[in-house]
């Protein structure tokens, strides 16, 4: 097993920005209302002067930038209120800053009013829960526009979030050599896009269900690499799977499923394999809380903590199952990651 990434990826240095609750509320409202594209456009600029800009009420506009001052995001200085240094170096990940916001306030009601019942009461927890209604993959198969919406709210935030972490697998795992990738439950496919994105011979199949690759079709549609990108739509634990792929990956998809589930996945993706074949596992670890508690970003991820396993139960299963060396890497993101990687034959 190797050791884990020491070095977290630029990017995570969003969640500095997402540590509490009224901070992150302040600031997801200065993204929404134009409070933070105003200051890009005419920073320095006078509190007065920003008001009448935006159009919007002067006290309400003070406590807003207060609120930002004291999370980092703006500063004073005598010609007028700015963005900090800090804070624009990480306004290129803008669309994962907000996507973290937008999927920690869908949380929050549920950690504020159904907290017991995570705690003692799993089931009933999933049935109150928002964030459990909205991952329901029972409506990804009728494509009602209600369906629809659904399922792109949701796929908007693991698609996001996935752009970032592809970029974390592909700094520790070579891809070059592979030529034929199975994604199972690759989503939009946006990691099959980034894998594609960093290697130029390798073609992609996304395998789905059916409403997850209608909006995959249409995420990846303008990307230059969409011709070496299909989408298959179905259920990977019953119906047939494609098969000669020379890579199988699981991205973030395996922790959804109950035990027996995921290794009747892990079985029916080693079939998908030509001789000599790697099946990749990219997974959060066990939950941990972290030293300095759960920061605002990381709210989701705690509804979840019961669904993420050790990767010893991946190991062994895959080791039961016909694969002589599997490895084991850690990378440390904003939670641990862990890579499982094993081949048909060893290496």
């Amino acid at each position: 097993m190797k050791a884990v990434s020491r070095t977290p990826p630029s990017y995570l240095q969003v969640d500095a920005f997402l540590t509490g609750f009224v901070a992150a509320c302040a600031l997801g409202t200065a993204l929404r209302t134009g409070v933070i594209d105003t200051l890009l456009r005419l920073q320095p600029v006078a509190r007065k002067s920003l008001a009448d800009h935006l159009g919007g009420e002067q006290d309400g506009l003070d406590l807003l930038l207060d609120l930002l001052a004291a999370n980092s995001v703006v500063q004073e200085t005598p010609a007028g209120v700015e963005l900090t240094p800090s804070f624009q170096s990480v306004l290129p990940y803008r669309d994962l800053l907000e996507a973290k916001i937008d999927f920690a306030t869908l949380a929050a009601p549920d950690i504020l009013e159904h907290f017991p019942a995570l705690i003692n009461d799993p089931a009933g927890f999933q049935r109150a829960s928002r964030i459990f209604r909205l991952f329901n993959y029972q409506h990804c198969f009728d494509p009602t526009p209600e369906n629809l919406r659904r399922t792109r709210a949701w796929m908007r935030f693991t698609t996001v979030l996935t752009r970032y972490e592809a970029q974390a697998c592909l700094a520790v795992h070579s891809f070059d050599r592979y030529g034929r990738l199975l994604d199972i439950g690759g989503n939009s496919g946006e990691f099959a896009l980034q894998l594609c994105r960093a290697c130029p011979r390798l073609e992609a199949v996304v395998f789905d269900l059916p409403l997850v690759c209608a909006v995959g079709r249409e995420h990846v549609a303008p990307a230059p690499e969409a011709g070496r990108i299909r989408f298959v739509a179905g259920s990977a634990l019953t119906d047939p799977l494609p098969g000669d792929f020379d890579l199988v990956t699981f991205k973030s998809m395996l922790h959804d499923w109950p035990e027996a589930e995921a290794k009747r996945l892990l079985t029916r993706a080693s079939q998908a394999l030509t001789p000599g074949g790697t099946i990749l596992i990219y997974e959060r670890g066990p939950f941990r809380v972290p030293t300095a508690g759960v920061p605002f970003s990381l709210l989701p991820m705690l509804l979840f903590f019961r669904s993420f396993r050790p990767p010893s139960f991946y190991e062994e299963h895959l080791r039961n199952i016909g694969f002589p060396v599997v490895e084991t890497q850690w990378l440390n993101l904003e939670l641990p990651f862990f890579l499982v990687t094993a081949k048909l034959g060893g290496w």
